[in-house]
């Protein structure tokens, strides 16, 4: 059995992933710097005698150049995440989702890595024009954090050829599920909604909530990311969505009556987030299993998750959003 790496294993995704893993007999090394992650997510696992974790940033190179040493596959999915703080501290993004990417690689150098399995974005679509969006679509990032995910999603093949390391991306399309951030950020869409619900205050709806995201289960994400391991997939990327985009007012019925309140619509966003993932059905066993239904019933299970997260109101939000409208209207 492979010896697995996951970076940002405290996080949403990553913690999920690393959970799977283990119960598939894998050991896992995790690391994360806790500026996202929380103890609580790997809580459930962290004393398993097949995991590891160690509070270490991906940009210490001595810490991670041992790390590296004892494992053969790496699944890079430490990084910032969400739209606003990107645009308010783009150095920021860059050191972390760029810098230490490119340290991740260059430490990978010389070492017995298999494969590097790495976490990139639909964001790096832009605004699309043509819809389900496939992988040969252009890449046209609109803000700073589709551009520092989609230069990283460049770093990891570049070096990977360069060091003759086996590379796979995966680029989520608008993953949902338990553990989703819950920081002081105004973010991702469920975040914003299951705070308010629980605090039974209005929906914020961004203009007539008739656009569209292809939201996919966290459950999903990670099965796609375990069939990675199959030695006969190297150095393709994929999409990774659900197959299907759903409206936020269909989202709203599905999470109960509560009232709305509606904002304006945010320069950058597209209407529409669909991916075309007949690459990933074609060459690979994966398929999504959970409909959107399922997964928001799921999210509504574990509601309580949300209890502490930042609720959200109008003007709160335009306060947040200022530079959004300020840079990229």
């Amino acid at each position: 059995m492979y010896r697995i790496l996951v970076t940002g294993c405290a996080g949403f995704i990553g913690s999920h992933l690393s959970e799977a893993l283990i119960k598939k007999g894998y050991k896992v090394i995790g690391v994360d710097n806790l500026s996202n992650g929380k103890l609580t997510n790997i809580q459930s696992f962290k004393n398993n005698k097949n995991f590891n974790f160690l509070r270490c940033d991906v940009g210490d190179k001595k810490k991670l150049s041992n790390i590296l040493s004892r494992v053969d596959i790496v699944y890079h999915l430490a990084a910032l995440a969400d739209i606003v703080p990107s645009i308010k501290n783009p150095d920021v993004y860059f050191n972390s989702n760029v810098n230490s990417t490119f340290n991740l690689i260059r430490s990978c150098e010389k070492k017995k890595i298999k494969k590097i399995i790495y976490a990139a974005s639909s964001s790096c679509y832009g605004i699309p024009k043509k819809y389900p969006t496939s992988e040969s679509c252009p890449v046209l990032p609109q803000y700073p954090y589709a551009l520092t995910k989609r230069l990283g999603e460049q770093i990891i093949f570049h070096f990977g050829e360069l060091y003759k390391i086996p590379v796979v991306s995966l680029r989520l399309f608008n993953v949902y599920g338990p553990r989703a951030r819950t920081s002081g950020t105004y973010g991702a869409v469920f975040g914003v909604f299951l705070a308010q619900k629980l605090a039974n205050k209005p929906f914020t709806v961004v203009g007539d909530g008739k656009q569209t995201r292809d939201f996919t289960f966290v459950e999903d994400v990670v099965s796609a990311f375990i069939e990675m391991l199959d030695d006969r997939i190297n150095n393709e990327i994929f999409n990774v969505g659900s197959g299907q985009t759903y409206s936020i007012n269909s989202l709203i019925k599905l999470l109960g009556k509560n009232k709305i309140v509606k904002i304006p619509k945010r320069p950058g966003e597209p209407d529409c987030t669909f991916a075309d993932i007949s690459k990933i059905l074609k060459r690979t066993k994966w398929k999504p299993k959970i409909s959107f239904k399922d997964g928001v019933n799921k999210l509504l299970n574990s509601i309580d998750e949300f209890k502490d997260a930042p609720v959200w109101d109008a003007k709160s939000i335009e306060d947040e959003t200022k530079d959004w409208f300020k840079y990229l209207s």
